[in-house]
């Protein structure tokens, strides 16, 4: 009987049947992941590329539009028409401008506080600090959107991964000077 059951154990040590299963379970999970991190970085590539040119087309139209100072809203919503691919542009964008002597200069601050802004936390002001400036002043403008993850459940999470919701920040920063009115 013993003789037996090591002789079936033996033979059942020696195939090698379903080997290449156990590869791959092990390994389509590591590709998946690095399929969808890929993916991820490059939907993330793309719509920081799009908030870097649309602020870029903002600013193009405050420097040349000599005499039109634009509000807050006027230049999120003019952002936003740019910036297609930004889920909730209006509702996710915050905006800080703030004028700086470039005789006597003095560090920009921290990067800008942008977190889930609107009607799902009222209480951040989306507004930090917005000074229109005057003619040939050196303003500094920084743009900052939330984005949700659209794969949170990837290998390799964006390194900019702001809250536990999978949101993460797109911080665009932009330096102009004010047009002689």
């Amino acid at each position: 009987m013993m003789k037996e059951f090591r002789q079936k154990l033996r033979s059942f040590c020696s195939k090698e049947d379903g080997t290449v299963t156990v590869q791959f379970v092990y390994m389509v999970p590591i590709y998946i992941g690095v399929f969808l991190a890929s993916a991820e970085l490059g939907i993330m590539s793309m719509r920081y590329a799009f908030l870097e040119r649309s602020l870029d087309l903002a600013v193009r139209d405050i420097r040349l539009s000599t005499g039109f100072t634009p509000t807050h809203d006027q230049l999120v919503a003019q952002i936003c028409n740019q910036a297609a691919v930004i889920p909730n542009c209006t509702d996710n964008l915050s905006l800080q401008m703030i004028e700086r002597d470039p005789r006597n200069w003095q560090d920009l601050p921290a990067a800008s506080t942008c977190g889930t802004l609107g009607a799902a936390n009222p209480d951040i002001d989306p507004v930090l600090r917005f000074d229109n400036g005057d003619a040939n002043e050196l303003m500094f403008l920084r743009a900052c959107a939330t984005v949700n993850a659209v794969f949170p459940g990837a290998i390799f999470r964006p390194i900019t991964l702001l809250n536990a919701e999978g949101e993460y920040a797109l911080v665009v920063e932009n330096v102009f000077v004010q047009e002689p009115r």
